[in-house]
Parts: structure tokens; sequence; C-alpha cells
């Protein structure tokens, strides 16, 4: 499929509406069981797709309901991460696991949640994969000598599950390392990791570094100065930073430091409730423009959407499309 100039797509979540945050939770409190929750995430997925088309979306994603949150989708497949299931009373909670061993070469199923969206879609698909910094921020370590080392067996593992999701036809992966933000002490050996985890895919890889958005709230502050010149190690493709909800004066880096990564430009500011404009939108794109060529420029959300409320995030999108429509107007395409 061909994108059109600055493609739109989202960073990886969509709404999750509280239905589904209570039959989730019920699953939790044994009162429903496994067979229905999928039955019920696979509705949900369908529907997240069809707002996305509907919305005017480039490319896609499943809006991540089958996710409590970024973590245990990925902790609960991977073997060899033992997890206590009684520690998890609500469904955004996070279990409590550790590794006591090294952890085993193992599929963590992620192509059949792929295959389920590219059956549902015409659209050029994506799937987001929580990055092996983030996770091990998470999982109690008492076997590796290091956060550092944890980090790289689990790599050693995506990266075999990324090549399969690639034989599979997955073209865009993202991958997510908000962590970066909140220890960028850990960042030389954060990239490595990163780079392990990614390395031989065949797909257009990007990497998404956020400030955080728990419960709708940032988790850190800062400038991503931090990042440079280290991150310009990373073997990836696109880089994907907000700029909406904190401003657009970090573009200033990509200036200064003329990184080969495309730019995934975030234009929605995602923890406020005030629907921006198709002109804001256009305005905020125009900025990236000044710095960069409409070649390297991707268009998204500052992160998920899984905060907002559903008519909420639609009506973002809405104006996120539109305002890049009027950009794409003014340059001729």
């Amino acid at each position: 499929m061909t994108l059109p100039i600055l493609p739109t797509t989202v960073v990886g979540s969509y709404s999750m509406p509280g239905w589904l945050e209570r039959l989730k939770t019920e699953y939790f409190a044994r009162r429903i069981s496994r067979h229905d929750l999928d039955e019920i995430h696979d509705t949900a997925v369908k529907a997240d797709i069809k707002d996305q088309e509907v919305a005017g979306l480039d490319i896609l994603t499943d809006g991540e309901a089958r996710r409590d949150n970024m973590i245990d989708y990925f902790v609960e497949r991977l073997p060899g991460v033992q997890i206590d299931r009684s520690s998890k009373k609500f469904y955004y909670d996070f279990y409590d696991s550790v590794v006591q061993g090294k952890l085993p070469m193992a599929s963590l199923g992620l192509v059949h949640d792929f295959k389920f969206l590219r059956e549902f879609t015409e659209r050029e698909p994506k799937i987001c994969i929580t990055g092996a910094h983030c996770l091990s921020k998470r999982i109690r370590n008492q076997h590796y000598p290091s956060e550092e080392a944890l980090a790289m067996d689990l790599a050693r593992v995506f990266n075999l599950e990324l090549k399969e999701l690639v034989k599979a036809g997955a073209r865009h992966i993202q991958i997510d390392e908000p962590y970066f933000s909140g220890f960028p002490e850990d960042l030389p050996w954060a990239v490595k990791a990163l780079n392990v985890m990614v390395e031989g895919v065949a797909a257009k890889i990007a990497v998404h570094i956020c400030y955080g958005n728990r419960y709708g709230k940032p988790s850190w502050e800062g400038s991503y100065r931090y990042l440079f010149p280290t991150i310009m190690e990373a073997k990836v493709h696109q880089i994907t930073m907000e700029f909406a909800r904190r401003g657009g004066e970090d573009l200033d880096l990509f200036r200064e430091f003329n990184p080969p990564f495309e730019l995934g430009v975030g234009v929605i500011d995602v923890k406020s409730h005030d629907v921006e404009t198709p002109d804001l939108v256009a305005e905020r794109i125009r900025k990236a423009l000044e710095v960069l060529t409409p070649q390297k420029i991707f268009i998204l959300p500052d992160c998920g959407l899984f905060h907002l409320p559903r008519d909420v995030a639609f009506a973002k999108l809405k104006a996120m499309v539109e305002g890049t429509r009027i950009v794409r107007s003014e340059i001729g395409n």
C-alpha cells in the first residue's frame, strides 16, 4: 500500500471504554470466563479498527483493547517470568512479576493479534511492542547480574517474535520506551538493548519515547535533549515524540543534531479533553516542516488515546486527519 505524504497514525492505544474496564475487572474477579473475555476483546478491537478507518487514518493499530496496560500483555506471555495472579484486582493494575532464571527463547503468540488486525482492515496495519528497557523496570530481577543483563535477554526473546511478525506481514512495528525519559542515565545500555531487539527485523521500525501517560498524567518532565547524541546509535527508522502538550521547542534538536530518523510528530494532546481544531493541528505540522522535509514526518497523537473518552478520542483523530489534509494541500499533495 502506498502511503500519502505526512502519513497519519496512532501511537498505539485507542480509548478504553468504561464497560470494557468493568468486564476486564470482572474477569479478574472470576465472574466471567477467559473465553467470554476473548470474545469481548474481539468485538472491541473491531470497533476500534472501524473508528480509526472512519476518522481517516492511514496506518492503523488494533487499538490495544486486549491489553490491560503496556506491561502485563507481554509479561504474562514471557516464559520464565513468574506472575502472581492474585496480585491483580483491577484490570489496570500491574501483576507482581519476577524472573528467577534465564529466560528461554519461545514464541509469545503476538502473531495471532496482528493477523486479526489484518483480517479486518485494508489499511496499513501497525503493531506496537513494549521495549526491553521498559519491561526490565517492571519485572523484579532475581537472577541476572543487572537490569541491563535482563533487558538484553528480553530483547533477544522479542527479536525472534518481531521476525515472526514480519513473516506474518508486519511492515510497521513500533517499540514503546517511555521509561527512557524517567531513567536517562540508562540510555547507553537501553539503546543497545533496543538494537538487539530489532536486529535483522525487516520492517519499518519506530521507537516511541514520551514522558509517561499513566492515568492520563505525565510521569516525568524535562527536555528530549537527554536523548542526544546517544539515540543516534539506535538502529531504527523513526522516532516518535510528544510535542502537542509540551510545545515544539525540542524540534530544534532535529535541526541541531540532524539525526537520520523520520520523526513521528505528536500534534494531539492526549492529556487534555479539549479537542484541537484542524487549524491548530495544521499549525503544529507547519512548525515541524520548518525543521524536516515532508518525506521525513509522520503525524500522530502525543501518546496513546487510552484514557480519553471515546467521543473525545474520535474527535481528536478526525481533527488530526483534517489538519493534515490542510497541510498536504498547501504543499501540493
